[in-house]
């Protein structure tokens, strides 16, 4: 794939400052508990920080540990994700990687600013709220789902080399 780097640059930086920008208008314009209801009985705007990671895991966990955990998790993530980037040749992937590495990227950016990561989006029906999340975990979410496309049907799992005759 021709510019691969570049793709991948744009995506996460544009991943990232929506996020960032996002967050800061929810923290300058919104006091921490507050909700604004966008689509009653569906959508909210809901100002919250989330200590733990997906789903609230770990949250409740004392200590300066849990935010140290994180950032490292994160770190290594990138890692990761940098040399799985180097191997790809399937665009779809690249997009994938570049989104979840956004998304990690924004996450990490609040978790060393504030120790813990500003959410907002706040879905719901009656009564059944799905956990609130902000931007990058829709980045990490899409290129997850991404992910599992290129793997179960993408060209990237499946043997380079022709098929012998």
């Amino acid at each position: 794939m021709k510019n691969k780097y570049s793709w991948v640059t744009a995506i996460a930086v544009l991943v990232i400052a929506l996020d960032q920008f996002t967050k800061q208008l929810i923290m300058t314009r919104f006091l921490l508990g507050e909700t604004v209801t966008v689509i009653p009985g569906f959508f909210n705007v809901t100002s919250v920080r989330n200590r733990g990671a997906a789903f609230g895991f770990l949250a409740g966990a004392q200590g300066a540990w849990r935010t140290f955990f994180f950032i490292i998790i994160a770190i290594v993530a990138m890692a990761v994700i940098a040399v799985l980037i180097r191997k790809a040749q399937d665009r779809l992937l690249v997009v994938a990687l570049a989104l979840i590495g956004g998304g990690a990227v924004g996450n990490l950016i609040d978790r060393i600013r504030f120790g813990s990561v500003v959410d907002f989006i706040d879905w719901y029906v009656r009564t059944w709220h799905w956990p609130t999340f902000n931007i990058a975990d829709s980045a990490i979410t899409v290129g997850v789902g991404l992910l599992a496309i290129d793997m179960l049907f993408g060209g990237s799992t499946k043997s380079q080399e022709p098929e012998p005759k």
